[in-house]
């Protein structure tokens, strides 16, 4: 069951959620994917409602989401396992089944193709908009010393040398999964 919700009531949970991390779940065919993020804005651009998240450019989610052009955004809403966000952000969707390994229950879109999370209820259904890649030239020397260190793989799931490639997805429903 869905609780339906005006996403700017609850900008100010999805944004300190952030702390922590909330996830980022695309869908390609029949594989599902929810990927940790830290960083991302709700906000208005164009007249439309807009999450803006950011992805590695080497990530496997980044793969979905220019095939797909969606995501959903799932924030935690109560009390909620903590080691589903340090699992997601610790592991590759090209290696593990996240949703499957932590045994996430998948919740039906309303207007995409991509489920919320139900144990992070408070969803957003994103389609995207508009995407560009960061340009590190013109990025600060000492934010690229700290997020982008160029002696480490591209993989890694830390902090790497890899841009940001900078999603913007007009938010199409959003809602609390409930029960």
């Amino acid at each position: 069951m869905k609780k339906y919700i005006n996403a700017f009531d609850y900008a100010g949970d999805i944004i300190k959620s952030l702390d922590d991390g909330i996830l980022l779940t695309a869908k390609c065919g029949d594989k599902v994917n929810s990927m940790t993020i830290g960083w991302g804005h709700i906000g208005i651009e164009w007249g439309k409602p807009i999450f803006v998240a950011y992805v590695r450019e080497n990530r496997f989610t980044r793969g979905m989401l220019d095939e797909t052009l969606e995501f959903t955004v799932n924030t935690p809403y109560g009390e909620y396992d903590k080691k589903i966000i340090g699992f997601c952000g610790s592991k590759s969707g090209r290696d593990t089944d996240k949703v499957g390994t932590l045994g996430l229950t998948l919740e039906t879109p309303d207007v995409i193709n991509t489920p919320g999370i139900k144990e992070l209820p408070l969803t957003l259904e994103c389609k995207v908009l508009y995407r560009q890649k960061q340009d590190l030239a013109a990025i600060p020397d000492e934010i690229k010393a700290k997020y982008y260190p160029q002696n480490v793989d591209g993989l890694f799931y830390g902090s790497n040398r890899d841009a940001h490639i900078v999603y913007y997805g007009e938010i199409v429903s959003a809602y609390i999964i409930e029960g």
